[in-house]
């Protein structure tokens, strides 16, 4: 939790800073990913605005690029990293980047599971007043949750990595950073695959943890 927070700051922190950096030639997020995904010869997939704050994201099922009003029209370097990276996201789609194609996959059985916990959890909390002893039956079922959530979260750690690694080196190449300006967009998206490690992390901490209850009543 201590890590999760303190890598939630850092990112908050870097991105607000690299805010005021203007990005070279004047370009916006919007105008950083329509130039990646044209170089790339990728022509069915739109890049649209959507609400909030981070909310940035690649939908294979509709081939959107999904930015956040802040980096569609921000014209700075955190901008111009995020819309990149997530422009990677399509570049490793349209190429059926392994990982990604694996990911995709288990978004069905990632969600099936999570509703699964939270009608776990309820049962647990309003079950147990009629049935006593109700969590050891459950266990079994939350470590097989656990474990499909541990298995997405480590999934997705080399398709974040892929598509950050595929965004620096088109910014680079493609004259959108340069010497003073790239390093900034590097250790953004640093920060950034840190939370994906963290989010690993603590999926498996509570696998294990289950786990270990289960082989202590064993």
């Amino acid at each position: 939790m201590l890590l999760s927070w303190l890598i939630s700051y850092q990112l908050k922190s870097r991105f607000k800073k690299y805010s005021l950096i203007p990005m070279n030639k004047g370009f916006t997020g919007k105008d950083v990913a329509e130039k990646m995904l044209r170089e790339h010869g990728i022509s069915d997939v739109k890049v649209v605005s959507v609400e909030g704050t981070l909310t940035d994201h690649y939908n294979p099922a509709t081939k959107t690029v999904n930015l956040s009003r802040d980096v569609y029209y921000g014209n700075h370097v955190a901008a111009g990293a995020v819309a990149a990276h997530e422009c990677g996201h399509a570049v490793q789609h349209a190429e059926a980047y392994a990982w990604l194609s694996l990911r995709t996959a288990l978004v069905p059985i990632q969600n099936v599971t999570a509703t699964a916990m939270n009608v776990i959890f309820m049962a647990m909390i309003f079950g147990s007043y009629l049935i006593h002893g109700l969590f050891p039956f459950m266990l079994p079922v939350i470590i097989i949750c656990y474990s499909v959530f541990t298995l997405f979260a480590f999934i997705t750690l080399p398709v974040e990595i892929n598509a950050s690694s595929r965004a620096l080196v088109w910014l680079n190449s493609a004259g959108v950073t340069n010497y003073e300006t790239h390093p900034k967009a590097v250790s953004a998206l640093r920060w950034a695959a840190y939370t994906y490690v963290i989010a690993a992390l603590g999926s498996l901490a509570m696998l294990l943890y289950y786990i270990m209850i289960y082989m202590n009543r064993r």
